[in-house]
């Protein structure tokens, strides 16, 4: 009698096809994007020989320069928020007794995720409109704040992810010991948690660097961030500038995925 095989979607008709077009759909432009930085002509579709004079005339912007350290800035501290909120979510959710409200909880934690961008920058917008009214203040916190309101389901899933895969019996040990919680965690907990925290660290600076919708609808006058900069320019006037700042920004968000997979995947 023949063996029955399993369902398989690489042997469905047109499979290999459809993958294919697919693949070119999502990455033709980009590749498009990434040659015609290096082109010479100020045009963005007349290809002139290849050229840096983009690349340099991005270095030398100060707008770019000035919107690249201010998107640093705010990716970094949103980042760390992020991280450390993430941390405490996860130890809260996975290193304790279930408690009642714990599936809330999650939902809660996650709720950035489920949620359309556009919806949270509404809801952030109204929000921080009112305490600037009340306090007059209208410097970067605020899309510090957003930024790491809107990371934290990015960071806590991978923090999540390596506790539950972390083994208890070294916390049970040390806590037999009579350590602790503060030194279990300091101790046993963090030196294994690390590549996790790390990983959501990183996913998170790479969400936050890269936002536009949130921090469009945030921002306060002369607060562009490295991608509304772009889009502002993309409204004026087309240049192959904003290929190279492009480039340049999707080579740093490959770095930081790349390095994020090999930190988050399973040890064997």
């Amino acid at each position: 009698m023949a063996r029955r095989r399993g369902f398989d979607v690489t042997r469905l008709p047109g499979f290999a096809t459809i993958a294919i077009l697919c693949f070119v759909l999502l990455y033709a432009p980009i590749v498009l994007l990434v040659i015609f930085s290096f082109n010479e002509s100020v045009s963005v579709s007349e290809w002139q020989g290849l050229s840096l004079r983009w690349y340099r005339s991005a270095l030398e912007n100060e707008q770019v320069q000035a919107a690249t350290v201010r998107s640093v800035v705010i990716a970094s501290a949103a980042s760390l928020i992020a991280t450390a909120a993430a941390v405490g979510a996860a130890l809260a959710t996975t290193r304790t007794r279930p408690w009642r409200g714990q599936t809330l909880a999650f939902a809660l934690v996650n709720q950035p995720l489920m949620v359309p961008e556009v919806v949270t920058a509404v809801a952030l917008l109204f929000f921080f409109s009112m305490i600037k009214v009340a306090t007059g203040y209208t410097g970067l916190w605020y899309l510090i704040v957003a930024h790491a309101a809107f990371c934290i389901p990015f960071a806590y899933l991978p923090v999540r992810a390596r506790l539950q895969g972390m083994d208890l019996t070294l916390e049970q040990a040390a806590a037999d010991l009579y350590a602790t919680p503060w030194q279990v965690f300091r101790r046993v907990t963090l030196p294994q948690l690390w590549p996790g925290i790390l990983a959501g660290a990183m996913l998170a600076f790479v969400i936050s660097l890269d936002d536009v919708v949130i921090t469009e609808f945030v921002k306060s006058a002369g607060q562009d961030t490295l991608p509304t900069y772009m889009l502002g320019q993309l409204r004026r006037a087309v240049t192959p500038e904003i290929n190279a700042i492009s480039t340049a920004l999707l080579v740093v968000s490959v770095v930081l995925v790349m390095a994020f997979f090999f930190l988050s995947r399973p040890r064997t």
